[in-house]
């Protein structure tokens, strides 16, 4: 481990702020002004990127949106779920193009083709899929890794894919006819992430074994590892002019290298939750990394610095409430809940709508919240009887069809705590 990946005192903060939830993904067009954002909160979000500011948000995807592409020509942005679909949008409008189906199970990663004609997207089904984005049909169905596919990328000049998965290989496909040219194997664990080098001889990889590996592709043999974060990797990115490669982790940290000699040049410190994707800019200037702290940062390369400012609240900087108290049973329990759903006046929706307000209120009637249509035509009322039937049932029963993730609390001692728990922290302040 490099001595130089000490973390400064102080770090500037400056983000993209707008989820409510896990930040999965991201990505920028090619002319740099726009970028794409995928979250936990079920939720993508554009982007202006010199203002860092929000441009609109799509939110039709019934499950947590793992990650995004941008069409080349900057006008369509396509989106991967665990809903186990592919969400087609335009961006000047923000309409919901197509969505695609065919996978069984989550889908982990998405790619464009060069010319904007494909899309390719990686799912736990052990599927790589290919999506005509203009006839919008299934092309092809590519089928081999024996585990989860993680990550999928085309080469730059679209006629090969390349993708990782948790059976600890990468595989090379030809485009035109779905045949594997390559399997390259050696890392020690799954492959979270894959990128082309921008000549399309090299790959690199990034797993769980903590590792970032160089692949010659010719010869399919391991050039040379670039070790540096402490825990799984889970993002890497090549930048367009080919000299530099970006990782990042559960370490919370971002590294960049110098593709040419395979070397560390800098870290990048202000994330305080893993980073789970990377994207550069056009220019390989900057660099934007998205986090589970519920932002996207900006990074210029050059001097290691966020860029801009921004005065909204992240999940970290939130007060501590009583779910901080250890001996609060309800609080305790509310944690597993807290990923979801906010309960004060001022917080937001995320994955769930907030609670704040919650006793008393109709099911599927927060404002700006994209329900299912069981729950928005659903009569139920939140009460402390029909909160605990919800935990005692769970929603797969309570309210079929639901959005709400599988989840039951047996005890009804549990129950009880949760509940008074939430009556203290939801009602309304006069």
């Amino acid at each position: 481990m490099c001595a130089v990946l000490t973390a400064p005192s102080s770090v500037a903060r400056a983000e993209f702020v707008g989820h409510g939830g896990f930040v999965k993904g991201v990505a920028v067009s090619t002319d740099g002004r726009l970028a794409a954002s995928a979250s936990f909160d079920l939720q993508v979000i554009l982007w202006d990127v010199a203002a860092q500011s929000e441009i609109r948000t799509l939110n039709e995807h019934e499950g947590a949106v793992n990650a995004v592409a941008l069409t080349p020509d900057g006008a369509r942005v396509v989106s991967v779920s665990d809903d186990s679909t592919v969400r087609l949008w335009a961006v000047a409008t923000g309409a919901l193009l197509h969505t695609f189906t065919g996978h069984q199970g989550k889908i982990a990663a998405v790619a464009v083709s060069p010319d904007g004609r494909l899309a390719a997207s990686a799912g736990w089904d052990r599927t790589i899929r290919l999506w005509d984005l203009d006839s919008l049909e299934e092309v092809a169905v590519l089928a081999g890794h024996i585990n989860n596919v993680n990550a999928v990328a085309f080469s730059p000049d679209g006629t090969q894919l390349l993708s990782g998965s948790y059976d600890s290989t990468l595989m090379v496909w030809r485009v035109s006819d779905g045949a594997v040219m390559a399997t390259l194997s050696g890392h020690d664990f799954g492959v979270t992430s894959v990128a082309f080098t921008t000549d399309g001889r090299r790959a690199i990889s990034a797993s769980v074994d903590e590792t970032v590996r160089l692949w010659n592709l010719e010869t399919g043999a391991e050039e040379t590892r670039l070790v540096g974060h402490e825990g799984p990797v889970l993002a890497v990115a090549v930048s367009p002019d080919g000299t530099l490669a970006a990782s990042a982790g559960v370490d919370n940290t971002v590294i960049l290298w110098d593709l040419a000699t395979a070397t560390f040049i800098r870290a990048f410190y202000g994330h305080t939750g893993p980073v789970w994707s990377l994207a550069f800019t056009p220019d390989s200037a900057r660099l934007l990394s998205a986090g589970s702290d519920e932002v996207v940062r900006l990074w210029d390369l050059q001097s290691g610095e966020e860029i801009g400012t921004s005065g909204g609240r992240r999940l970290a900087d939130a007060p501590a409430t009583v779910a901080d108290d250890p001996d609060d049973r309800g609080a305790q329990l509310f944690r597993r809940c807290a990923v979801c759903h906010t309960v004060s006046a001022d917080g937001r929706n995320r994955a769930g709508p907030t609670l704040y307000g919650v006793f008393g209120r109709r099911a599927g009637t927060v404002p700006g919240y994209n329900y299912s249509a069981t729950l928005r035509d659903s009569e139920v009322i939140w009460s402390a009887a029909t909160i605990d039937a919800l935990f005692d049932e769970g929603p797969h029963r309570f309210i079929p069809g639901s959005k709400m993730p599988l989840q039951r609390m047996p005890e009804a001692r549990d129950r009880e705590e949760l509940i008074a728990y939430l009556k203290r922290v939801t009602a309304p302040t006069n």
